[in-house]
């Protein structure tokens, strides 16, 4: 009868943007942050969930997730384990927090959720895949809230999807028991140069990884040559992608996509609206028969947005998030629909401890749903993964299979003390105007 005695949040945050690490059309120097929840026990475990952010805003989501915890302190692991559902309605339908939907509060309720299934796998001495794996299919169905998804997938299909997979669980499993998903790396971030992006691309290549994903969308001209420059170093036979973090409008993104058909791209991620659903369609019709298609998900704020893009036909890659949506729950449900219309899961990583999350959804997806791994990939980035305890690892172009317990995301003292947002040291010492709403960027 483990119980939750207490909750502490820390804004955490990292001055990427000093190297323009992560910049992208809209965030031009971001500096990549977490949320960070410490759900304290009476028996001596400790569950962890992180909520991934920019800088700016992080504060928002502390508060948020905060607010949430009074719900969970003095409620029982036992309670949680035997229905994850119960608390995932009691945050999620708040008869007065509901209102204000999803984004800050979806990711709030995520933050909670999400600790306490670390906690669940902890307790059981399992990283979080392996507890995933392990739950039979019915519980599995009964983690889902099919309020508003039985249009798309019914409880009857997704139970069918999970039965089919065990029957060759064991064999996967063993499979992937030392090296899990295959994994590409996001190497050419928009404020780098072709030389510093090719370094990367050369050193990981050495490793294994043979796919890779640049950022565009400011400027055609650029990104054309970008692109072409990154071709012919990686040769036709490796995989690369393109990514405009929604920069473009429907018919603007017609227009930049069509110079790109001659690069052989495996897909485009949103190059529109997260959530327009009818603009996917459209380009998906627009360039139905290109070497690639579109991808989308990262910032999809619930498993509706998912419905409809994988149900229309809209995407062909599913970008699944870690912590964008309300935590294990909403994607199971995800990644189960993404099974039932055959559209690869891709899960979204980098940031600060999101690849250590996305590779147990991989892990449990060509395990345990799908059953295999011949389309997927899991996004990976090369810096900030020594940050925790447990960094991710790759071999051979893959993730090197998790074994910590939980989800891995204790995060070193040194670090959490030096990056805590504003009393940390690298914070004391910076100019008020490189931190926080005050760090403004030309917006163009």
């Amino acid at each position: 009868m483990m119980k939750i005695t207490s909750a502490e949040v820390i804004d955490l945050r990292v001055p990427t943007s000093d190297d323009m690490l992560g910049s992208d059309p809209f965030h031009k120097a971001p500096d990549y942050s977490s949320a960070v929840l410490h759900l304290e026990t009476d028996g001596g475990l400790r569950g962890v969930a992180v909520v991934f952010t920019v800088g700016a805003g992080t504060d928002w989501i502390c508060h948020g997730i905060r607010d949430l915890a009074q719900l969970v302190v003095g409620t029982s692991l036992k309670d949680f384990s035997a229905a994850p559902l119960k608390l995932y309605r009691r945050l999620i339908d708040h008869h007065q927090l509901r209102w204000l939907h999803d984004g800050v509060f979806r990711m709030a309720c995520g933050a909670i959720i999400n600790a306490m299934w670390d906690l669940w796998a902890k307790s059981e001495s399992k990283p979080l895949w392996k507890l995933l794996v392990d739950l039979e299919p019915e519980f599995v169905v009964a983690c889902i809230d099919w309020r508003h998804l039985q249009d798309a997938l019914s409880p009857d299909e997704a139970l069918a999807i999970l039965k089919t997979a065990k029957a060759q669980k064991v064999t996967r499993e063993q499979e992937m028991s030392v090296l899990g998903p295959k994994a590409y790396c996001t190497a050419g971030w928009l404020g780098l140069s072709d030389e510093a992006i090719l370094e990367t691309v050369l050193k990981l290549q050495e490793t294994g990884f043979d796919a890779f994903k640049l950022k565009v969308g400011q400027d055609l001209e650029s990104d054309v040559a970008r692109l072409q420059f990154l071709r012919d170093a990686l040769g036709p036979d490796q995989s690369l992608m393109v990514d405009a973090n929604q920069y473009w409008g429907v018919d603007e993104a017609k227009e930049h996509i069509g110079h790109y058909l001659p690069f052989e791209l495996k897909w485009v991620e949103e190059p529109i609206a997260r959530d327009d659903v009818l603009g996917y369609c459209e380009l998906s019709e627009t360039f139905e028969g290109a070497s690639f298609k579109f991808a989308c998900g990262e910032q999809a704020a619930s498993p509706v947005i998912f419905k409809q893009l994988l149900k229309s036909g809209g995407i062909g890659y599913c970008q699944i998030d870690a912590v964008r949506v309300a935590g294990v729950n909403d994607v199971m449900a995800i990644i189960l629909m993404a099974a039932k219309f055959g559209v690869p899961v891709c899960p979204h990583g980098g940031g600060i401890a999101l690849c250590n999350m996305i590779q147990h959804y991989g892990m449990w997806d060509q395990i345990a749903v799908s059953g295999h791994s011949d389309t997927q990939l899991v996004e990976y980035i090369d810096f900030l993964q020594d940050s925790v305890e447990h960094p991710v690892r790759t071999k051979s172009g893959h993730y090197v299979t998790p074994v910590a317990p939980g989800w891995g995301l204790e995060f070193k003292a040194d670090f959490l003390a030096d990056h805590t947002f504003p009393s940390g040291k690298i914070w004391r010492e910076r100019p008020e105007n490189r931190r926080g709403v005050h760090f403004e960027c030309d917006l163009g």
